[in-house]
């Protein structure tokens, strides 16, 4: 059985046991997911900031500086 038919099969499964589920998100879990996605987008910068020359020269758009210590 390949894998997309195997997949289909565990979901039919799944769906056939369902039962309700009493969850709850409060307000502070949405803060949470904000707080988180923020986090992300700041991680991903200073990434972004720190490779940023070497992204410009490997692109050719800047001149390889010899005394660079990178």
């Amino acid at each position: 059985m390949n894998q997309a038919k195997r997949a289909a099969l565990v979901g039919l499964i799944l769906l056939a046991f369902e039962r309700p589920t009493y969850g709850y998100l409060d307000p502070g879990s949405g803060s949470m997911l904000l707080q988180v996605m923020l986090g992300g987008f700041a991680a991903l910068a200073v990434v972004g900031k720190l490779y940023w020359h070497r992204l410009l020269e490997l692109l050719g758009k800047r001149p390889r500086d010899e005394h660079d210590a990178r």
